[in-house]
């Protein structure tokens, strides 16, 4: 592993979470979100490039990956890694063709398992917590439902490229072991996907593979591929933040899942302050303009009064399901509802950042912390520190502030609340 590595990412805080893994091993991180005419300095050990590409279609996804890889490749990069959605979200088929294309490869190798977050891969079967993919939480994901827990099968329905795994069994005899059985299947196949089920499988994994010019999968194994690498750091391109705020942390949540809206109910508990965007507002220009300005308002009253402030679209089961009917009566679909609301949450966000130069700023969802990302000018991040496992502080590109995006399913109950403690210590 040599060189600067170069890694395409299918939306931003999944861009954060394998930065932050290479940064635990002293590797400098840079973020930088995708654009056709984007130029990439090499002042980083790690350069990510975000596509937002999840939820795009399928031919989409593919011309922004191979964009994003050859500008990678032009770059100088020496490896090359394809960061999925820990449990295969997305377009994922679409998204490992491109970048096989775009560097002229024909073979990768994939680890999906997240052993700290929960994710496993036993006999190609993933699990997360202990359950079945098909059984998780992920099985009723609005845009892609996964529905079954076959790792190989639901990559191989995305590609005409040959799929295959390797058991746990042949990760547990060693690397050596490992990666001559990873030679054998590279003469018939084209992906290869490796179990794990603890951390010490994904050391014995990066051992085996750490030399492979293209991978894929989860950010986890990230952390282990630097320990058999003789890569030198480049050194921290950061010494001084800068950065002087006196206003509250704004805390923005775009995201459905159980775990955020654990996270959002136990920082109100705390007694921060929370405003509530009404989604059913969005399909009204007048009642839209009403409503941002509204939330807007009040949030920057508090703000500037020091105070931390959690902004939402409503959560609430019944107000969830009444947006996605009233949609539907004007023939949406949920994925457009779902980008409606993103948005007028980061109209919100942008509102406040400008009236009162905000500085330190967190987003809860994928899908959120890209659009309001997009809206503010960020062009990417510097990653920072990670506060809790696969989720960092970065210093924003394009606007000068602290910035921590977590992904919707990340994070313990406290998160939201050690992320503003942590932004207020950084900026101290």
């Amino acid at each position: 592993m040599r060189g600067t590595i170069g890694v395409v990412a299918d939306d931003t805080t999944g861009a954060n979470d394998i930065g932050v893994m290479f940064s635990n091993n002293r590797y400098t991180a840079k973020v930088q979100i995708f654009e056709e005419e984007m130029t990439i300095e090499a002042d980083a050990d790690v350069v990510i490039i975000d596509t937002d590409s999840r939820l795009d279609s399928g031919n989409l996804s593919y011309q922004k990956v191979y964009g994003a890889t050859k500008k990678l490749q032009e770059t100088g990069c020496s490896m090359f890694f394809k960061k999925t959605c820990s449990v295969f979200r997305g377009n994922i088929g679409k998204e490992f063709d491109a970048m096989l294309d775009a560097l002229g490869e024909e073979f990768a190798v994939i680890s999906l398992a997240f052993p700290k977050n929960g994710r496993t891969t036993i006999q190609g079967i993933h699990t997360v917590h202990g359950q079945l993919l098909e059984c998780s939480a992920f099985a009723n994901d609005p845009v892609h439902p996964m529905n079954e827990s076959e790792l190989v099968s639901i990559l191989q329905e995305q590609t005409v490229r040959k799929v295959t795994f390797i058991d746990l069994s042949v990760v547990r005899q060693g690397a050596t072991v490992l990666r001559q059985v990873i030679e054998k299947k590279r003469k018939q196949f084209n992906y290869c996907i490796i179990d794990s089920e603890t951390q010490s499988d994904l050391t014995i994994v990066a051992e085996a593979i750490h030399d492979y010019k293209v991978l894929g999968g989860s950010s986890a194994i990230a952390e282990e591929l630097p320990k058999f690498s003789d890569q030198k750091s480049i050194g921290n391109v950061l010494t001084d933040l800068k950065i002087n705020d006196k206003n509250g942390v704004l805390v923005v949540s775009g995201s459905l899942t159980p775990q955020t809206k654990d996270q959002t109910a136990h920082l109100i508990s705390t007694g921060v302050p929370c405003k509530v965007f009404d989604s059913r507002k969005v399909f009204s220009p007048v009642e839209y303009a009403k409503e941002v300005k509204r939330v807007s308002l009040e949030a920057q009253d508090l703000l500037t009064q020091g105070k931390d402030v959690l902004i939402m679209a409503n959560n609430e089961e019944e107000i969830v399901l009444e947006t996605k009917e009233m949609g539907r009566q004007l023939g949406i679909d949920p994925l457009s509802i779902s980008k409606m609301v993103s948005a007028a949450i980061s109209d919100v966000t942008k509102n406040i950042a400008d009236k009162i130069d905000l500085k330190r700023l967190i987003v809860a969802g994928g899908d959120t912390s890209g659009t309001v990302s997009r809206k503010l000018g960020i062009k990417g991040n510097y990653v920072l520190k990670e506060i809790e496992i696969g989720l960092p502080s970065g210093l924003a590109l394009g606007r000068h502030m602290l910035i921590v995006l977590k992904s919707g399913s990340f994070g313990n109950k406290e998160f939201l609340s050690l992320a503003i403690n942590h932004l207020k210590n950084l900026s101290a």
